[in-house]
This record gives structure tokens, C-alpha cells and sequence, in this order.
């Protein structure tokens, strides 16, 4: 998203990884919202309590747009009803073609011929929302899940910021153009 060019007001992570340096490295504000601090990853899990948290840390920071990439927890009610109709995420598939957590190993054992990434709005059903974008990738001959999945992200790098910019130019021109149009994003 940084080197894409797009204003990154706050970049929030539910793991350490490497968005939490990218942003330090770029002077964005980011914050470790970590599981384990709400029950980790088992059924102790709190997902309404750890998406308040994620939530609150959103809106305090002047979030907009909130961009999911790679962030492997599925939110709750508290951050649609915050934003709603704006919550972007991706999916390393052609939606509605295989939704869910093993999306790319589904599309290989299913024999496609291609998959590839969709961008579209988060909603509380997984991978259900609203298809803002689509890009298609072949299926080849060798493809094993991890190389399948690397040529997928290799296109949503490229696909994923141009649909946040045409989505936050669109708010834009909703708007108006008055002031507090959004014009901000969160990954």
C-alpha cells in the first residue's frame, strides 16, 4: 500500500509480521492487536471483545477505508457497524469460487484452469461482500499450493491498491469533496 502511493493513516496487525516494519520504516503508526490477548486461537477466543479493540484502534487513529491484507482474523459486528460498506479485503480466488481459509488448495484440487484474486467489500459472512475487482491467474501443469498462491499475490499487489484508490476516489466524489471525505486507509 506504501509503495503503491496510498495514505496510509495506521496499519494494524493481528501477528508481528512484516507490515508492522514496513510501516515503521515509512513513519505510519502501527499497532499489535495480538489474539493472545484475547483468548488466542481456540475457543476461548473473544472475537467481539478483540474486534472492539480493533475497532476503537481504528477510529482513534481517523481511520476511513480499511484495507485488509493478510490479517488472519475474522472480525465482528462492532467494525461494520463502525464502517460499514467500507471494509476492503482480498481473496486469493475468482469469488464466489472457493471462499474460505484454503482457498488456493481447493482451486487445485477442484482441476481448474485458472483462479486468481478477487478485491471486494468485507461483510460478516466470509467471503461474501460486495466484488469491487478481479484478476485471473492459470493453473499450470506443476503448480504446487505455494507456488499457485505466490503467482495470486504477485497479481493482487498490483490489483489490490489500484481498487483502494478507485474505491477511495469514488467516496471522494460521493462526498463532494467536503471536508472528512475519506481519503485515508488502514491495512
Amino acid at each position: 500500500m506504501v509503495a503503491a502511493g496510498l495514505p496510509v493513516r495506521l496499519v494494524i496487525a493481528d501477528r508481528t509480521c512484516r507490515a508492522l516494519d514496513i510501516a515503521a520504516a515509512s513513519g505510519i503508526p502501527a499497532q499489535l492487536v495480538d489474539r493472545s490477548r484475547f483468548g488466542g486461537f481456540g475457543a476461548a477466543f473473544d472475537r467481539h471483545a478483540y474486534t472492539v479493540a480493533v475497532t476503537e484502534a481504528l477510529v482513534a487513529g481517523g481511520v476511513d477505508v480499511v484495507a485488509m491484507a493478510g490479517f488472519g482474523t475474522v472480525l465482528g459486528q462492532p467494525i461494520h457497524t463502525a464502517y460499514p460498506g467500507r471494509i476492503l479485503n482480498t481473496h486469493p480466488a475468482l469469488l464466489p469460487a472457493f471462499p474460505g481459509w484454503h482457498a488456493v488448495a481447493d482451486a487445485l484440487a477442484a482441476g481448474v484452469a485458472e483462479t486468481g484474486t478477487t478485491v471486494h467489500v468485507a461483510t460478516l459472512e466470509m467471503d461474501a461482500g460486495p466484488v469491487l475487482a478481479r484478476a485471473s491467474v492459470p493453473v499450470l501443469p506443476n503448480d504446487t499450493e505455494k507456488t499457485l498462491h505466490e503467482r495470486i499475490k504477485e497479481v493482487e499487489r498490483t490489483l489490490y491498491p489500484q481498487t483502494i484508490r478507485q474505491f477511495i476516489d469514488e467516496l471522494a466524489a460521493k462526498a463532494g469533496d467536503e471536508a472528512g471525505a475519506p481519503s485515508e486507509v488502514s491495512p
